[in-house]
């Protein structure tokens, strides 16, 4: 991978994320424009989710604070009942980690047609969100919690947004969007952060090079650090953009794209 397509990578893994386009989507097709291989992909993909995870710890660290605050004041009130939501949320995608990872990477690798099919379910899902009219809930609670962290752990499919399905879970279940975007960020740091150290493991026991596959720690670090930046700036922008509910503009996006990586390869 060279530095260039490392640094448009990283630039859209950071901007994708948080809105609800799929950022596994975009990073797959254009590893299928520049020609990378499934396990340089996938390697360079976990550093990049990395970079965006911490641009999340950054853009919401008020709220990070206060719910560490309340914790440690060992008594049940809003920030601890917040973070037992969201480790029920991690339920799904940590049984995903343990019993289904070799198969969820091997779908990383299989092609665009299931980045297009799944960005159509993305813009299906988005669609439904933005019709649907349910009654609106002050609060999240433990059941929607779970029921978002299996939209969270099927969206690890590429092309299926895991803002998008979580978001869209949540607005159907009838929660306010004022709460989701935070919530559907919060809930993912715990996942990723927790992958990244298990990559980490795997990469000291069998040497950065191989773990790497070739890919140059330049070049990653350019990738890390674009992600980082622009996944700042798409952070703040997406809460603001759920608050005004502005996602249907989104749905039409995911499904021109999807099509577009279903028949593009065809011709």
């Amino acid at each position: 991978m060279e530095w260039f397509e490392a640094l448009v990578l990283g630039i859209i893994q950071g901007l994708t994320e948080y809105l609800p386009v799929s950022s596994s989507g975009h990073l797959a097709i254009g590893a299928h424009l520049f020609g990378l291989n499934g396990e340089e992909n996938l390697t360079f993909t976990v550093a990049v989710h990395v970079a965006t995870v911490l641009s999340t710890i950054v853009v919401l660290w008020r709220e990070i604070v206060w719910l560490f605050t309340d914790l440690f004041k060992w008594k049940w009130n809003e920030g601890t009942r917040y973070i037992v939501n969201i480790i029920i949320s991690m339920i799904p995608i940590g049984i995903v980690g343990l019993f289904f990872k070799d198969k969820v990477e091997e779908v990383f690798g299989s092609g665009l047609l299931v980045v297009g099919v799944c960005l159509l379910v993305t813009a299906a899902l988005l669609t439904f969100s933005y019709l649907a009219k349910p009654r609106q809930r002050e609060r999240i609670s433990p059941l929607h919690a779970f029921i978002i962290g299996i939209a969270q752990a099927v969206a690890v499919l590429p092309g299926l947004s895991r803002s998008g399905s979580t978001i869209a879970t949540g607005l159907l279940l009838g929660n306010k969007k004022e709460k989701l975007a935070q919530f559907s960020f919060l809930m993912v740091i715990p996942p990723i952060l927790g992958e990244a150290l298990l990559d980490v493991k795997k990469m000291a026991e069998v040497g950065f090079s191989e773990a790497m596959s070739g890919l140059p720690a330049t070049s990653l670090a350019i990738g890390f650090v674009a992600a980082f930046v622009c996944g700042c700036l798409a952070c703040k922008w997406m809460i603001g953009i759920v608050k005004r509910g502005k996602l249907i503009w989104f749905a039409l996006y995911c499904a021109v794209v999807g099509l577009a990586a279903i028949f593009i390869p065809m011709l």
